[in-house]
């Protein structure tokens, strides 16, 4: 088959060049083990409750020593049957310690792994549905290991889960004048960790149907950082034709404008100024990869990135895999064309508002809309003006940005649904008084807040996982959220994205959910004036 142009000559090639070396791995169990074959060698996995998995199966080589800031190649091939029970390595970070989902294994460089989920008894040519998720992390944080990040339940239900690791931090995001001049991957420069992405999804498009899965019926899964994902695979032409769905679950930030290769130039320069190296040339670069792995991490981690911002500039607009923001992809036409789910939390990330006080945030941020913005967040009873400023923090970082996008993409034909989660865990209610904060609703999509809130998980939370994951695997499988649940139970009607009527899913606090009328449907109005949309 034909690959995208331009994403690493190498990567298009793993199934050739994949075969011409052979490395030695460990034994295989000597117990009956599931088993697959996938372009590099045999995997032998292992049930797990769900149905079956394979863990820590290398996708691309291990990006060190010089292979460090650079795109992803191809893995060794080997021999035998290898053992595929146990995570890799998380990429290499700083753990941040008020993670939700505290990583499972040391985070290290070699890290390019990918795990698969499957349907118990699955077997090649089974072409089943797969979904394909990606962690958030704010491009720092994350892996693939977290317990509610298993894929069990889609399994369970009939799907071929995926997950992998990409590099994050200044592995994954990383800017030098040697690296431009050296042009070493054909012009592929900065974002390695959306390289590692569209290497994933290729390693899928090639090897899924070993595991029982359908290259054809793929659709990508990210959350938070992972969403951020998600927009560039929409919008990059280097990943064209690996995937036929989306979702985007807080993704905030799938609007940002990447930051010019210049400014990731200068971050590179000054992170190297940082460790006492000198110079612009390959000599430089060499002192920079022989830097340790704790050294290049310097710290950094969600906690820290704002303020390490002068030593890295995250993701690029390099013109060839990130080629803008995705208002402007699809202003232009330039997205996939394929079915989208779209939404936040209520009580999201309300990072966008900086203004300290509510008549400060009228007077500047709201300023050009002032009489529209007033009337739409101080309505009756008198609301808390702290709460109100976090509100309108949340309008703009997430919910106006998910309705023009739902809105752009539905003006081109496209089905698109939308949707905001209000519901907080029975255990988190005393302290999560004004909503489901960012990343809570994860397992409830994955259908995991058992292994989230153990034995204090209720008979209502697993009744809401079990129907927002529903909605999770419908989509995957028809391309449409609506249906039924695994248990046969019929879903309230989730009305697809309509410019005219401004409805989307709620997901209440009480537990219900259903279609119907935005009721921040003033506040993102304001917003949507504000921003010219």
């Amino acid at each position: 088959m034909r690959y995208p142009k331009g994403l690493l000559a190498p990567l298009a090639l793993i199934s050739i060049l994949a075969m011409a070396s052979a490395a030695p791995v460990p034994a295989a169990p000597a117990h009956p083990s599931p088993t697959a074959m996938t372009q590099s060698g045999m995997v032998a996995g292992e049930a797990s409750p769900g149905g079956e998995r394979f863990l820590g199966i290398p996708y691309a080589a291990a990006p060190v020593g010089p292979l460090r800031w650079r795109a992803p190649q191809p893995p060794s091939s080997w021999k035998g049957l290898r053992p595929a029970t146990a995570f890799g390595h998380d990429c290499m970070q700083e753990p941040y310690p008020s993670d939700a989902a505290p990583l499972g294994t040391a985070p290290a460089e070699d890290c390019l792994t990918i795990n698969v989920w499957r349907p118990k008894g699955a077997r090649a040519g089974a072409r089943l549905p797969v979904m394909v998720w990606i962690y958030g992390g704010g491009s720092v944080n994350g892996g693939a290991s977290p317990d509610v990040y298993s894929g069990d339940a889609f399994a369970r239900d009939g799907v071929v889960f995926v997950s992998y690791n990409y590099r994050v931090g200044r592995f994954g995001f990383f800017g030098f004048p040697a690296l431009a001049r050296g042009d070493a991957d054909k012009g592929l420069l900065y974002n390695y960790g959306y390289m590692d992405s569209v290497a994933a999804l290729q390693w899928v498009r090639r090897n899924v149907a070993a595991f029982g899965g359908d290259p054809a019926k793929v659709t990508i899964y990210g959350q938070s950082a992972g969403a951020g994902q998600v927009a560039m695979l929409l919008g990059s032409p280097l990943a064209r034709g690996l995937f036929r769905g989306a979702i985007i679950q807080s993704g905030g930030n799938a609007n940002n404008a990447p930051t010019p290769a210049a400014e990731a130039d200068k971050a590179g320069l000054a992170f190297a100024a940082r460790w006492g190296i000198a110079g612009e040339g390959s000599e430089t670069l060499a002192r920079l990869r022989a830097l340790s792995a704790a050294q290049v991490t310097d710290g950094i981690h969600i906690g820290t990135a704002a303020a390490q911002r002068p030593t890295f500039a995250g993701a690029v607009g390099d013109g060839k895999l990130l080629t803008g923001g995705l208002v402007e992809v699809v202003k232009a036409a330039r997205e996939a064309r394929v079915p989208l789910i779209i939404g936040s939390t209520t009580a999201d990330n309300f990072a966008a508002m900086t203004a300290p006080t509510l008549d400060e945030a009228f007077a500047t941020t709201f300023a050009p809309v002032g009489p529209a913005a007033r009337a739409a967040y101080l309505v009756a009873p008198a609301a808390d003006p702290g709460r109100v400023l976090r509100e309108m923090g949340r309008d703009l970082s997430y919910n106006e940005n998910a309705r023009n996008i739902a809105r752009l993409m539905t003006a081109q034909g496209l089905p698109v649904w939308r949707y905001r989660f209000g519901y907080v865990a029975n255990a988190m209610r005393g302290e999560w008084t004004e909503g489901p904060p960012h990343a809570t609703d994860i397992p409830f999509a994955m259908d995991m807040v058992t292994a989230k809130y153990g034995a204090a998980t209720t008979a209502e939370d697993r009744s809401v996982a079990a129907r927002l994951h529903a909605y999770w695997v419908n989509f995957v499988k028809t391309l449409d959220p609506n249906g039924k649940t695994a248990s046969g139970e019929q879903l309230a009607p989730w009305p697809r994205e309509d410019p005219a009527a401004d409805r989307l899913m709620r997901f209440n606090p009480d537990g219900s959910n259903a279609g119907s009328d935005d009721p921040y449907h003033a506040r993102i109005e304001a917003i949507a004036r504000l921003r010219g949309h």
